[in-house]
Parts: structure tokens; C-alpha cells; sequence
């Protein structure tokens, strides 16, 4: 089952449609998919299971003012599934959001951001704030909203004293791609990359239930644009310019926020006197509550961000400057506060869900982009085989292939001329001969004609010669090969068959609690075919014959 990867998260200025020139990168930069659907996990089962919903965004279209998106909500990484009980499953959203393409700075009163959502991410997700729907009753002294506790004074959305830190409190209840669903809305609070690729990893989601999230991290490149906030806004990744004129080289950005010194909980940062929540302690500690940080002013550091959690500055997408919020992480980045935006908005937020489109727009058809159908990698006997697919290629110039042995810190290994812009299935494959033993991963970078380039998925293998304990047989084959292992599997095993050309004939599984499955070769050609053994994040390959 390939996973179509858009490569080019952020597409370039496109010039003179429908008299508007220059485009804004809100009109063009959304991932737009009208033939794809998704896939999900459930709890016990690492296969992922399609839901065959539309992911990404489905319609863009345009006023002089607005910019309305069409999106399921659904992602087109896989979701799912969450660990801390939480019985939602992603749905359709339906979703038509509305956001202002001329976004303004509010000189006024700033507003607070709100539970749910805040913003869209490019893809149709939901954009959460810091909040988990859990705050601290003061009356009762008890937590308060949420599953299993009683409504906060003031029903549901209310602004509480004393505000729980959701990527704090719902750590376990994230997926690989660090999102779940409120009810079916599923949603990100933080940065959406893949646990398993930060520098210390503080899940281990992904080992059994691995997806790519939105983008890699990748300290040497300025991120991607990842999303826009209801004020219209854009929000980027978690590496910028160095300075705020796009000088200085590419730099982490950082977040002004810090946690107080406080022993207890009587007053907010700002000195105003509330209703006192929980003192700290063990059970309470810091970083309970988001009123624990405060903001704090670092002007000789540009790369550190305002109490919004952005700045003004230049970005790929912005040659001229504009206010930007940043989805900031720490040095081994993990997930920093205010995570995405801060507590307020810098701008005036006009932007919402709609249920309808009452002004004329015209409608944004974006060029296709490189689409990666699959990637993966294979162990044989001396060597790892790359195999690439992609559905079509616009402006490709080629690929290069690296290689890391702690999936942080890439080498380049080997470039690959493209096969030019076409419309058509075009094929991919790179051996690997001189490899390191142990934990190994590879990754694509894509470049265009331009010099532009973006990052695939991560993946990797196993190559310490602990191959996945099955026997098969017979070998040669004429009616059936049996795939046995050593013993009963805890998690099912997948068994894929290929031909010489790397055509996927034929797939089983071994079931969780079993030791064998079958694979009917009788109508089979006789020829030589690599069997794909995939258990979790381990991959093996053999070689068998089939003769008639």
C-alpha cells in the first residue's frame, strides 16, 4: 500500500492568473487532492486500515478579500491511534474555511484565542490552541471540563483562571503525527512532525503505528509554510532566517515564553490577582497550566519570537516581509510553548468556519506537484534496494538520495536524474552497497528546475543481519508457498509478493496469535519473485522461484 507524499509543501509565486499577478500564498499554497483517500490505525493493529475518505484540501477558491477552502479535515498521513482511551476515530469534517487574504495588525485590545480551532493547517487540518478543554475550578478545587469531569463555571469554552497545558496532559493520547480528534475533529496543537524523527524522542507511537506528519524538520532549510491562522497570518515551521531581513542563515526559532518562579498559584504574569488554583508540586507542577509561563523580551536575539509566538520578517514565500507565527520546538525538538500561536492573535481575526460561499470567486486550480507514490527500502543479501513511484512529475530535476544513521544528521549518497515533466507512473531504484549495520534511514530530496527542492518521508530498516525469524517454502514453488514463523506473533506480520519488474501479485498476513499464512502461486508465471516480510518497522526480502 504506497502513501502518496506531496513533496513540494510550498509552491512558488505563480504569476498573472485572473489579473491578480503575484498570487497570495494564501490562494496557492494549499495541498489540494480531489482522488485520495486516507488511512487509520486502530489500537492492537499496525496495518493501517483505509477510511476512504478525500484527505487534504479538495476546493480553493478566491475573492479580492477571502480565500474559502474546502477539506474534509482529514490528513492524508496516516491517524490514529490514541493510546490514552480516547474512543473518537478522525472523521469528515466538511469543512469550508474562510480566511482573510489581506490580514491586518489589530492596534486595538488583542484577542484571545479560543478552544478549538484557531487556524488551518495546509492541508485541512484543524489548528488547535495550548488548551485541552481541563482547567482548574477554583470553587470546587477540583479540574473541571473534559472527559470525565464536571463542567467549568460558565459552560464549555469559558476562559478559566488557571488553564491546562494540553501537550502536557494529552501526550498519550497523540498519534505518530502528533494530532487526535475532539469528537471526530481530528487536530494538531503543536508542530505536526513525526515523533520518532525529533532528536529526543518522548513517544514511542510511532514504533508500531508509524506516520510521516505534515513535514521533516530539517535544521538547515527555512521550513515550509505549514498553515494559516484565523487572522489571516501565516504560520511556518520550526526553523526561520537567522534575521528578520532573511539574513544570518537558518536559525531554530525560539519561543519568548518561559516558566515562572512561582511556588504557588495567586496571579497571573502580569501581576492581575485571580482565584487560586492548585500550589505547585509534584502532582501540580510547572507547565500544568499555561498561565505558569510568561513572556519574556530577548531584543538582542531576533530569532526569538513575541508574545503572539511570531515576528515581521521575510520568508521563501514572502520576499517582502510579513507578520509570521512559527510552530516553536525545543533544541531536541520536542514541542516548546505557545507551541503554535500565542495566547492572543497579533492580527484581527475575521477568519471561521462557513456553512456557505455567498460572494463571486473564482477558483484556484493548483499545477500538480511531484506526487510520491511510494517509497520504501528493502534488505537482500548484500545490499539495500530503494524503490521509488512517482504519479507525475512537473518540473522535476532529479532526486538525491541520503542516508543518516540516527535519522537526524543526512549524507547524500547518490543523485537521480529526473524523467522529465510528464503526467504519467514513472519508476524509481537505487541499490545501496556499501551500507551501515544497524538502524539505518533514507530520505528523497526532490529539486526542481528552479533549484528548489523538499524533503520526503523518512524510512527506515534494520540491517544487523537480526532478520524477521519465518521460514518459506517450497522453493521452488507450483501451487503454494507457506510463510512460517518460529513461533506465535504478537503483532500480525505482512506478507507481500513481488515480480522480477517489482509488481505486487500477491499479499497476506500472518494473524496476531498465528505462525503461518499461504500464498496460492497457481496461476502464477514461472520466474523468479521477491517476497516483502514486514513486521512493525522491521523489513526483510527473499528470493523464491515459481515453476510450473
Amino acid at each position: 500500500m504506497g502513501k502518496k507524499i506531496l513533496l513540494n509543501l510550498a509552491l512558488l509565486w505563480i504569476w498573472s492568473l485572473s489579473g491578480y499577478g503575484q498570487l497570495n500564498p494564501a490562494i496557492t499554497n494549499w495541498l489540494q487532492n480531489t482522488t485520495q483517500t486516507g488511512y487509520y490505525y486502530v489500537e492492537g493493529n499496525s496495518t493501517p486500515i483505509s477510511h476512504g475518505i478525500l484527505v487534504n484540501c479538495q476546493l480553493v477558491r478566491y475573492s479580492t478579500n477571502s480565500v474559502y477552502i474546502n477539506a474534509t479535515g482529514l490528513p492524508a498521513y496516516h491517524v490514529g491511534p490514541y493510546l490514552d482511551g480516547n474512543p473518537s476515530q478522525a472523521g469528515n469534517q466538511n469543512a469550508i474555511f474562510k480566511l482573510p487574504l489581506n490580514p491586518t495588525e489589530n492596534t486595538g485590545t488583542k484577542t484571545a484565542t479560543q478552544g478549538g480551532n484557531i487556524g488551518i493547517f495546509i492541508n485541512g487540518v484543524a489548528m488547535f490552541d495550548f488548551r485541552d478543554g481541563v482547567a482548574w475550578n477554583t470553587s470546587t478545587n477540583a479540574w473541571c471540563g473534559g472527559p470525565g469531569n464536571p463542567p467549568c463555571p460558565g459552560g464549555m469554552g469559558t476562559t478559566q483562571s488557571w488553564n491546562r497545558d494540553a501537550i502536557v496532559y494529552e501526550r498519550v493520547g497523540f498519534d505518530c503525527a502528533k494530532g487526535h480528534p475532539a469528537g471526530t475533529n481530528y487536530h494538531h496543537h503543536q508542530n505536526p512532525s513525526a515523533f520518532d524523527l525529533d532528536i529526543n524522542v518522548i513517544s514511542t507511537v510511532c514504533n508500531l503505528y508509524d506516520a510521516d506528519g505534515l513535514y521533516t524538520i530539517n535544521p538547515a532549510q527555512h521550513s515550509p509554510l505549514i498553515g494559516f491562522a484565523y487572522d489571516g497570518f501565516p504560520v511556518y515551521g520550526a526553523y526561520g532566517y537567522a534575521n528578520a531581513d532573511g539574513t544570518g542563515g537558518i536559525t531554530r526559532m525560539k519561543s519568548g515564553y518561559q516558566l515562572r518562579n512561582i511556588t504557588v498559584r495567586t496571579h497571573h504574569a502580569d501581576g492581575t490577582d485571580v482565584s487560586d488554583g492548585p500550589a505547585v508540586s509534584a502532582t501540580y507542577p510547572l507547565g500544568t497550566f499555561r498561565e505558569d509561563y510568561e513572556w519574556v523580551a530577548h531584543t538582542s536575539d531576533p530569532s526569538y519570537l513575541d508574545a503572539h509566538n511570531g515576528r515581521f520578517c521575510v520568508t521563501p514565500e514572502y520576499p517582502d516581509g510579513i507578520y509570521c507565527y512559527f510552530a516553536t520546538v525545543d533544541v531536541n525538538h520536542n514541542s516548546a510553548y505557545p507551541y503554535l500561536i500565542g495566547p492572543t492573535y497579533y492580527g484581527n481575526k475575521t477568519g471561521a468556519k462557513v456553512t456557505t460561499v455567498s460572494e463571486s470567486t473564482t477558483t484556484y486550480n493548483a499545477p500538480l506537484p511531484i506526487e510520491l507514490i511510494d517509497f520504501n527500502a528493502s534488505l537482500f543479501e548484500g545490499f539495500v534496494r530503494l524503490n521509488w513511484q512517482t504519479a507525475s512529475e512537473i518540473n522535476n530535476d532529479f532526486f538525491t538520495i541520503e542516508r543518516s544513521i540516527d535519522g537526524k544528521k543526512f549524507n547524500s549518497l547518490s543523485v537521480i536524474k529526473s524523467e522529465g515533466s510528464k503526467h504519467e507512473t514513472s519508476d524509481y531504484q537505487y541499490d545501496d552497497l556499501n551500507f551501515p549495520k544497524g538502524q539505518i534511514y533514507y530520505r528523497l530530496r526532490q529539486t526542481d528546475m528552479d533549484g528548489t527542492s523538499s524533503l520526503s518521508k523518512t524510512i527506515k530498516i534494520h540491517t544487523d543481519g537480526k532478520s524477521i525469524d519465518v521460514l518459506i517454502y517450497p522453493s521452488p514453488s507450483s501451487e503454494f508457498i507457506a510463510v512460517q514463523a518460529s513461533g506465535l506473533v504478537k503483532e500480525q506480520i505482512r506478507i507481500e509478493l513481488f515480480d522480477c519488474t517489482g509488481t505486487l501479485k500477491r499479499e497476506t498476513i500472518i494473524p496476531a496469535g498465528s505462525t503461518i499464512s499461504y500464498i496460492d502461486t497457481q496461476t502464477l508465471y514461472s520466474g523468479t519473485y521477491f517476497i516483502k516480510i514486514i513486521d512493525g518497522s522491521q523489513v526483510s526480502t527473499q528470493k523464491i522461484t515459481i515453476t510450473h
